[in-house]
């Protein structure tokens, strides 16, 4: 990830050059051509993109950046045709939320190329969908302009790190159907995904639905309350954080790793279960064409479970319960096709049922 250059006080260090000149030129003296610092690299590009949960006023986006920074990832651009609206808090504010809109009209009135081609993103963050799931049109139809839309920001780039959600719960009290429309939609999207994601410009399917309730992270039944804003945040982070270690430092230029970006995949097995726990395993399995030095892995225990052990693997865990693995030192470099597996322990309510998790990955790419 490429980092922002601290700023310096370049006009006190020209005054005291100019200075000096001024005194040496009578004495037949002249000061030596000054180098000039290679210009400082492009940031990554980030276009937040979808409807009111994204754009109105959005403030997983206020939390999600701040968590970037924080983090280290400094040389951040939110990009978008839409200013900032409201969140109270710092933040780079551009988006591409527009309330009230269909992703199947943006996609039939053909409005994304013109943002694309205004704000030139290198990732996108979509969660879109829900006016159309609220409006009763058919998955293959939302699932067709998705597949438009990719194509269209491969267009822009064709090295585009697209992040895809399945869309938060919905229950709004106008719409009694709506809530098991978005659960039908949502099972749709990791093979669509699958279908749809290639090497060079990847989809990750980020699960923002598991865990998420409308009844205590919604004001609504609809739009995140501020929790729901933490639990989106939290959910688009480590696939954010690992597109943009994945971004070329500078493209085309010096350093530029080249080769296609890497990509993986992620299954849970559940080994064996107990009264209040049970122990699960993750195979990582790198997919791509290159080799990868390291992975990162996702996982998102349903019905209240939580990781609270891993070996093979270093753990955080996030406020939400979503639990985030790295490589440990002896099992992070995976040739193409080759698998790691880490395993777990996971407290749970007596009344979980069957362990389950959503389970995703990336692979870390080869440094230039």
């Amino acid at each position: 990830m490429r980092r922002t250059p601290h700023s310096s006080p370049h006009l006190r260090v020209m005054s005291a050059l100019g200075l000096l000149a001024a005194l040496l030129l009578p004495l037949g003296m002249s000061l030596a051509p000054r180098a000039t610092a290679a210009p400082a690299a492009d940031p990554v590009r980030v276009m937040p993109l979808g409807d009111s949960i994204t754009g109105s006023p959005g403030c997983w986006r206020a939390v999600l950046w701040n968590r970037l920074v924080d983090s280290g990832y400094t040389d951040v651009d939110f990009v978008g045709t839409l200013p900032p609206q409201g969140c109270g808090q710092a933040h780079d504010g551009d988006n591409e939320g527009h309330g009230g809109e269909l992703v199947t009209n943006v996609a039939d009135q053909n409005l994304l190329p013109g943002r694309l081609a205004a704000t030139r993103p290198d990732i996108v963050v979509m969660h879109f969908g829900t006016n159309d799931v609220w409006s009763s049109i058919s998955p293959d139809r939302i699932l067709a302009a998705y597949t438009t839309l990719v194509a269209q920001m491969r267009a822009s780039n064709p090295d585009m790190r697209i992040l895809v959600a399945q869309l938060i719960p919905m229950n709004p009290s106008s719409c009694a159907a709506c809530a098991q429309r978005v659960v039908d939609f949502n099972a749709r999207i990791p093979g669509w995904a699958r279908a749809t994601g290639t090497d060079r410009s990847p989809v990750t399917v980020v699960d923002q639905w598991t865990g998420f309730s409308t009844a205590t992270d919604t004001y609504d039944g609809v739009h995140p309350d501020a929790s729901g804003d933490d639990k989106i945040a939290a959910r688009w982070f480590p696939p954010l954080a690992a597109a943009l270690d994945a971004v070329p430092p500078d493209p085309g230029g010096p350093g530029d790793p080249g080769g296609d970006p890497v990509a993986c995949t992620a299954r849970f097995r559940a080994v064996s279960t107990w009264q209040g726990g049970y122990q699960g395993e993750v195979t990582v399995t790198n997919t791509s064409a290159s080799a990868v030095p390291g992975w990162t892995a996702t996982v998102v225990p349903a019905n209240g479970a939580r990781l609270t052990q891993v070996w093979n693997g270093a753990l955080t865990t996030a406020a939400d319960g979503t639990a985030t693995v790295t490589n440990a030192a002896w099992n992070g470099a995976l040739a193409p096709g080759a698998s790691a597996t880490f395993g777990f322990v996971a407290s749970a309510p007596a009344t979980a049922g069957t362990p389950a998790a959503a389970v995703t990955c990336a692979g870390r790419a080869p440094a230039g």
